[in-house]
């Protein structure tokens, strides 16, 4: 039986891309960049690429960059979008809690909860931040975002969810978040891109800080920061509080 996340991405990469959830890819990469010093050489590995966003916008501006994700349709629009620009880029289909790449890349993103977070156990989470650490090299930097815990501490997800959807296609109800687990569960309904209406029941993992740096600990990273996740505007000027859905977490083996 498949996942809700596997459903979820089967012939939806069109309206995907046009959801407002995605549109700060400009500004990400701009960040990224910052974070590598713009050094050309560096390879790069997308985990959970999706339609390829990153993945394209940085072998635009001259990076190698291999991506990979559990979605064959997904994949199908990254290829479509990169051959349209006559980029050259290696879109793999795998999944990134069985990947065995090892030593390989200097720089790993997993952006917009591209994998870890949707996994329905935390070990499967975990497997995925340890395969994202073995594809480093020894000096290698993970950046990636997650679902920031100290968030619905304070505030309801259900109307986060409401006041953020603004002109996007997936809306969300039903939701029920356990503070026990960490896991919110909530109803998506969208529209793929053939027009048939879907509804999933999702299962998410927020992690607080303390969480995501004992982790990365355990995996031998020697420098965790965390900070805000600001779409389209990634900065580690921006303190992570507990009005941030998301946070940015970068570390460096």
């Amino acid at each position: 039986m498949k996942q809700w996340y596997e459903e979820l991405f089967e012939n939806y990469g069109m309206k995907y891309d046009r959801e407002s959830f995605v549109q700060g890819t400009i500004g990400e990469c701009d960040f990224i960049e910052q974070e590598i010093n713009y050094d050309k050489t560096t390879r790069i590995l997308d985990i959970g690429c999706g339609t390829g966003r990153h993945s394209i916008e940085l072998a635009k501006r001259g990076y190698t960059v291999i991506g990979i994700d559990l979605s064959e349709s997904q994949l199908n629009r990254a290829k479509e979008k990169a051959s349209a620009q006559n980029l050259s880029i290696n879109f793999e289909l795998q999944d990134a809690r069985k990947l065995t790449l090892s030593n390989e890349f200097d720089l790993v993103i997993m952006l917009c909860e591209g994998g870890f977070s949707l996994m329905e156990t935390d070990e499967m989470n975990f497997q995925i931040l340890r395969n994202a650490s073995n594809a480093l090299k020894s000096k290698g930097k993970l950046i990636f975002t997650t679902l920031n815990g100290l968030f619905p501490l304070f505030h309801s997800v259900k109307e986060f969810f409401a006041s953020a959807t603004k002109e996007g296609n997936a809306t969300y109800s039903n939701n029920s978040f356990d503070l026990m687990t960490f896991r919110d569960r909530h109803t998506i309904r969208i529209e793929d891109d053939l027009g048939n209406t879907k509804e999933l029941e999702c299962n998410e993992r927020y992690y607080v800080p303390s969480e995501i740096t004992w982790l990365l600990t355990t995996l031998n990273f020697k420098v965790i920061d965390i900070f805000a996740a600001k779409l389209g505007a990634f900065s580690r000027q921006d303190r992570l509080t507990t009005e941030d859905y998301e946070m940015l977490v970068i570390a460096e083996k």
